[in-house]
């Protein structure tokens, strides 16, 4: 198959020929419709967090099942799925009590001595075990490639009248938006929310915050075009950070005191610390963004006085099983708007030119749509 496959740090990305396995016990083999271009996958792109390489990367992604293992009893062939990169285990203390998005199991992975799902195709067609090299599946996935071979807790069904490549977006930006703003943070009705970021993320979480009755929206970002388009998903007031000297003081101006719940979508110590300073009193920040390793926040020690809060939440503090077939129904039912988070659609060859306009900080959302 087909896959892009990243091979250094800070170079493009290289269309390869890829072998792929057979699914074992708990694994499903999925033809892949279409993959979100995420700036996590940058991240790992330029070096901000690491990865074993060669990898094919790629974790937002919709695909329709092709076979399934003999112990598999989530889904069948011919399943429409979207994937997640939280894998589950089921029946570890994190999945027992609810919290599926940080389990950590490795019964979600090969085990070391088999082999492996991924690999570089060898001089023969017997089978992965004869691949001269490794290639390695990122975040248990590797969606920027014709198949995936994956556990069978990292994708659920969804309905068959749920366009593909518009569901594919589901599998990150939305989950981690908006289950931010529903799970993690709990945000009430008429409760006020400030957005930090306008990517794929940030406008998931203001749709999310219009969904669970927002009073009040505020969206932050440097792009007018991209502000105008969170107008669209729901927001109620925008700021645009680069025609203010203080993007903090100007929220405080606007709400009388500060918001109930700041988000930051981006991961810069710099919008973190200025969200933390948007608060009012009893408020809460919640850190969507991937902070790049080492940086450290920096807030004052007096304002926790206040009974201020900040906390993180990874992808949505998410149930996705439960969670994704409802984020279908609400774009089905127009109160999710995905159609315009999706910028642009691409074919596989052009990936790494999506990437440099996730670069430029231009667009909500590119998907990869696989018959392009």
């Amino acid at each position: 198959m087909k896959a892009a496959v990243l091979r250094q740090v800070g170079q493009p990305l290289a269309i390869e020929e890829v072998a792929i396995g057979k699914p074992g016990p708990h694994e499903v083999l999925i033809r892949t419709a279409a993959a979100g271009i995420c700036h996590s996958d940058l991240h790992f792109i330029e070096g901000s967090y690491r990865h074993p390489l060669p990898a094919v990367l790629g974790h937002e992604a919709s695909g329709v099942v092709e076979a399934v293992g003999s112990e598999v009893r989530t889904v069948k062939p011919g399943d429409h799925v979207v994937t997640c990169l939280s894998a589950f285990c089921g029946h570890c203390d994190q999945c027992v009590t609810g919290h599926l998005s940080l389990c950590v199991s490795p019964d979600t992975r090969r085990r070391k001595g088999e082999p492996p799902r991924l690999g570089q195709p060898g001089p023969s067609e017997a089978g992965l075990g004869d691949a001269p090299g490794v290639m390695h599946q990122f975040l248990n996935l590797s969606a920027f490639a014709e198949q995936m071979l994956i556990h069978e807790h990292a994708c659920t069904a969804i309905r068959r009248d749920m366009p593909l490549d518009v569901a594919a977006v589901i599998g990150c930006a939305v989950v981690t938006g908006v289950g931010a703003v529903v799970h993690t943070a709990a945000v009430r009705p008429g409760e006020s929310v400030v957005v930090i970021g306008c990517g794929g993320v940030g406008l998931s979480a203001v749709n999310g915050a219009a969904i669970a009755g927002a009073g009040r929206i505020i969206a932050v970002d440097r792009v007018p075009a991209k502000l105008e388009l969170a107008r669209r998903l729901g927001a109620t007031d925008v700021v645009d950070a680069s025609a203010v000297d203080d993007p903090a003081k100007a929220v405080l101006e606007m709400t009388g005191g500060g918001v109930h719940h700041a988000l930051e979508a981006i991961g810069l110590k710099t919008t973190l610390e200025q969200a933390w300073r948007m608060l009012r009193r009893g408020g809460t920040v919640t850190s969507i963004g991937m902070i790049p390793s080492g940086v450290n926040i920096e807030i004052p020690g007096i304002d926790f006085l206040a009974e201020k809060r900040i906390q993180g939440s990874f992808m949505g503090s998410n149930r996705f099983p439960v969670d994704m077939p409802r984020y279908v129904d609400f774009y089905l039912q127009g109160r999710l708007k995905l159609d315009d988070l999706i910028s642009r659609r691409i074919g596989l060859g052009e990936v790494n030119a999506g990437f440099d306009e996730l670069k430029r900080g231009e667009l909500a959302r590119s998907v990869i749509v696989f018959d392009a």
